[in-house]
């Protein structure tokens, strides 16, 4: 086989030979690295932030602005302390607008 054979068949074998896979996108960007594992009381909160999941980050994430030293926490969505930290949170907020 001459050079140029060789040649055309190299670039056949390459454009033939696509790659199948998911494509991951360089865009998925979370706050959150790591979430708080410590429960969190409602008085030391100065800011109580929820983001929804959406196409940059496919997780719900909730940070806490503590208001001794305005600390940023990520806390567990899923966890059982967190859930009624929000239920007080919502329970706080009827009282108001009521």
């Amino acid at each position: 086989m001459n050079h140029h054979s060789i040649l055309i068949f190299c670039l056949i074998f390459l454009t033939l030979s696509g790659t199948q896979g998911i494509p991951l996108s360089r865009t998925i960007r979370c706050i959150c690295i790591e979430t708080s594992t410590q429960s969190v009381n409602l008085r030391s909160v100065e800011k109580l932030e929820i983001i929804p999941a959406s196409q940059s980050c496919p997780r719900v994430e909730i940070i806490a602005t503590m208001k001794k030293n305005g600390e940023k926490r990520c806390l567990n969505p899923e966890s059982k302390a967190i859930k009624n930290l929000l239920k007080a949170v919502r329970k706080e907020r009827s009282k108001r607008s009521s």
